[in-house]
């Protein structure tokens, strides 16, 4: 049987097969949720999110299939088929490369399996800024597997509380939904010296978020 993904032109025969291999992978998660059709049109649009920006074409079906399934995870809570019942938290900036990757690193760390947390930005960078990835692994904390990737209205819906930090007028709004602005210097540009001071205020705001939503910081 012809696939989605066989009938893209772009799409080399190595990126079809670990496609459908991902696709595969999504459908056992998410088979009693949503239907082949569902998942594959996110993945494929999550494809196409990055396909336009990549670094490294090789790694362009993994992070289709890691941000497929996030939108997936979200859309099945928002839609009342799946809940994680701890609190999920949406970290916005710009470019998803500094602050709002540091923020959910902290925030993953502290909070362990006790509270979610996700990332987006309004304009997605290519990579994780690299003396973010520095300054993070100083405090033991290692995000150079992280991505910048963008945010969706599914994501947005299924967060508790949305964490933007210098997006302005792009960051989205959607009823229901904590909203906190968090005035930090884009690290973009900086040495590791410089996003230092930023590192540490990002961990302090994210205690004291971690301290409202009644999570324990381990």
């Amino acid at each position: 049987m012809t696939t989605g993904f066989q009938r893209r032109p772009d799409l080399s025969i190595d990126q079809v097969l670990a496609l459908k291999t991902a696709s595969v992978s999504l459908q056992r998660a998410f088979s009693d949720m949503f239907g082949v059709e569902t998942i594959e049109r996110f993945l494929h649009a999550s494809y196409d999110e990055f396909a336009g920006r990549a670094v490294v074409l090789n790694y362009l079906p993994l992070l289709a299939e890691r941000f497929a399934k996030q939108r997936l995870q979200a859309l099945a809570m928002v839609e009342g088929k799946a809940g994680t019942g701890t609190p999920t938290v949406l970290f916005l900036c710009t470019h998803n490369a500094g602050r709002s990757q540091m923020a959910m690193g902290f925030f993953t760390h502290l909070a362990g399996d006790r509270a979610v947390a996700w990332s987006g930005g309004s304009e997605p960078g290519s990579r994780v800024n690299a003396a973010a990835v520095e300054a993070m692994a100083e405090v033991g904390i290692d995000i150079s597997g992280e991505y910048p990737k963008p945010w969706t209205d599914e994501i947005v819906r299924a967060a508790d509380a949305v964490i933007t930090m210098g997006c302005g007028d792009a960051c989205p709004v959607f009823p229901g939904r904590r909203y906190e602005e968090w005035v930090l210097e884009d690290p973009n540009g900086m040495d590791v010296a410089s996003v230092r001071p930023i590192r540490d205020e990002i961990e302090r705001r994210v205690r004291v978020l971690l301290d409202e939503l009644g999570v324990t910081a381990q």
